[in-house]
């Protein structure tokens, strides 16, 4: 995956950025057809084109003000990770970096059965399947104790107190 990074032009910090995964070129310019549109009287309407070549990816240089690497024109440069280029002279500065694709996780439907469960999606290395014992309503109520003790609350004459 390929990301570039729109840099602020003094400050060098980060004001906008675009990855890509799938494409083979991916056009930086004015054109509105690009992949990245930079609205700069600078920048040309296809300024520069990543290729790529396999795992390796190459800028080419298509615009009239050209592209600087370092100040120094190219034409056309293979594409290390952090390289930092400007479009003409004095026009926008892009970064291009290579960030590793994410791990794609297998995400499996696990029905689950007791009274009014709905499926879980999970990852199959995550999920753990626990049953958990649901008492019959037979089962459920209030001890002996607790009982007694209502039944001595709902007995007690308060009005004596």
């Amino acid at each position: 995956m390929i990301k570039l990074t729109l840099l602020h032009p003094l400050q060098s910090i980060p004001v906008r950025s675009w990855t890509f995964e799938d494409e083979e070129v991916v056009c930086i310019g004015r054109s509105t057809e690009s992949h990245v549109v930079l609205f700069s009287a600078v920048v040309s309407r296809r300024h520069i084109e990543l290729r790529r070549s396999g795992k390796n990816w190459e800028l080419i240089n298509l615009g009239t003000n050209g592209t600087y690497l370092d100040g120094q024109p190219i034409a056309s440069i293979p594409i290390v990770d952090g390289l930092i280029v400007h479009l003409a002279r004095s026009g926008p500065k892009i970064q291009i970096n290579f960030v590793p694709n994410p791990p794609s996780v297998q995400v499996e439907k696990i029905n689950v059965s007791p009274r009014d469960t709905k499926a879980i999606y999970a990852p199959l290395e995550v999920a753990q399947v626990v049953t958990i014992p649901i008492p019959e309503e037979t089962e459920i109520g209030i001890s002996k104790e607790e009982d007694d003790l209502t039944e001595a609350e709902n007995n007690r004459d308060y009005a004596a107190e």
